[in-house]
């Protein structure tokens, strides 16, 4: 009873439009009065949930990826991918699927990279002949599927809500990304032929050269991550602090189109965008708390039992919650809520922790642009000037692609283990 009250609480508040970190910390403190519990227990968790170094790499990389979309540096990894693949029938998509995992890889926010996608690749699609749907799906896919691709916001904070190393989940994010990359590729393969979609331009050695050393600026950030997490050269966190540096130098003094007050504009946007991300873990940390009180957990398990033969099961069902959860609430709030629930229930079974984080990392990407309520979604399809019903029917191949990639990193721990293994950073 306790447990459905304080639902009802946050879901009355969030039909009330109020921030969902609001909804969990009103819902949260309803009730700790209604089951008679000491409200000393409200200041000591969430001063205890807040204090993660690894929480410290977000507003780097909030900051950086917000200073690369502002100078502009998604257009060079934009004609790169042209240049790597634009010679395909299809080609302009299948760069949308491209830079997708480049730009993803440097950016941090899937909302900074939908708007930089939306507003770089929107209106060359509309031209080569793509509709707006098609333009929309290829850019909610690509970046559902970025999610993956370090350095996502999201992965930092499942590493602190599962105690699991950062770096380790950067890793194990690559090669489970490219698989679902690829299965989007081929989607995009088949559209192109089915429904007439041309090639871009033409390729050369040379546009390919040319290409690659316009790009070569932001592309140095993805070689430092994944160069400096494999050898152990540093941590999350001081690898958020190299790429801000990076990037303010960069867009500085080579770029040269960014002013000092806007800086400063992204600096107190990353710290304010910070601030919500802790505030939400640490509220949530008492919606845990309640949770546990009142059997949710053991419920669960119970729930699940039937799963917990097979562990592709399980992670299947517990993968669909999740999706679930980001569609409606976006993802933090399924990390912080839902996945310290499931979490015991998955070590428990001997699915490993990595293994896990990636899978439900993957799970809230998609549910980010499952139809109709997806936040990241609906931004897509701003960009592309189409209604949410419009776009659906056109959307479902797309969905099939992203939840096959799903089922091969389900199925295929290895995908997801093999790098953090090799880098000595797991078992």
């Amino acid at each position: 009873m306790l447990l459905l009250i304080t639902v009802l609480v946050f879901v009355g508040l969030l039909a009330l439009s109020l921030p969902i970190v609001f909804c969990l910390g009103a819902s949260a403190v309803v009730g700790l009065l209604i089951g008679g519990y000491p409200l000393q227990q409200l200041g000591s968790t969430m001063i205890a949930a807040s204090q993660s170094w690894v929480l410290l790499a977000i507003p780097s990389f909030v900051f950086a990826g917000s200073l690369m979309e502002r100078a502009g540096m998604s257009n060079s990894l934009v004609e790169l991918a042209r240049a790597m693949v634009g010679w395909l029938r299809g080609g302009l998509g299948m760069s949308v699927i491209v830079v997708s995992y480049f730009f993803s890889d440097i950016c941090g926010s899937k909302m900074a990279e939908v708007s930089a996608l939306g507003s770089a690749l929107v209106p060359p699609l509309k031209r080569a002949g793509y509709r707006a749907e098609d333009a929309a799906s290829l850019i909610a896919a690509g970046t559902a599927m970025g999610m993956l691709v370090p350095p996502a916001i999201f992965m930092i904070v499942i590493a602190a809500v599962t105690n699991q190393s950062a770096v380790a989940l950067f890793l194990a994010g690559f090669v489970p990304a490219a698989v679902i990359g690829c299965c989007l590729c081929v989607l995009v393969t088949i559209q192109a032929h089915v429904m007439g979609w041309p090639k871009d331009t033409a390729t050369s050695f040379a546009r390919l050269i040319e290409a690659s050393k316009n790009a070569a600026v932001p592309m140095v950030i993805p070689i430092v991550i994944l160069g400096g997490f494999y050898l152990g050269a540093f941590t999350a966190t001081e690898a958020g602090a190299i790429v801000a540096l990076y990037s303010l130098l960069a867009s500085k003094f080579y770029y040269r189109n960014v002013t000092w007050m806007q800086i400063l504009v992204i600096a107190y946007e990353a710290g304010v965008l910070t601030g919500v991300v802790v505030f939400l873990l640490a509220v949530a940390t008492i919606f845990q708390y309640l949770m546990g009180l009142s059997g949710m957990p053991q419920f669960l398990g119970w729930v699940l039992a039937p799963l917990t033969g097979h562990q592709w099961l399980f992670l299947t069902g517990v993968a669909m919650m999740t999706l679930v959860f980001g569609m409606l609430l976006e993802g933090l709030p399924a990390a912080v809520v839902l996945i310290p629930v499931v979490f015991p229930i998955a070590t428990k079974i001997g699915v490993h922790p990595v293994h896990f984080d990636i899978v439900q990392t993957a799970a809230v990407g998609i549910g980010l642009f499952t139809p109709p309520l997806g936040v990241g979604l609906l931004m897509a399809l701003r960009f592309a000037d189409v209604t949410v019903w419009q776009h659906a029917k056109t959307y479902w191949p797309y969905m099939i692609a992203l939840l096959i990639g799903l089922m091969l990193i389900i199925c295929i721990p290895e995908l997801s283990l093999t790098l953090p293994r090799s880098a000595g950073l797991i078992k």
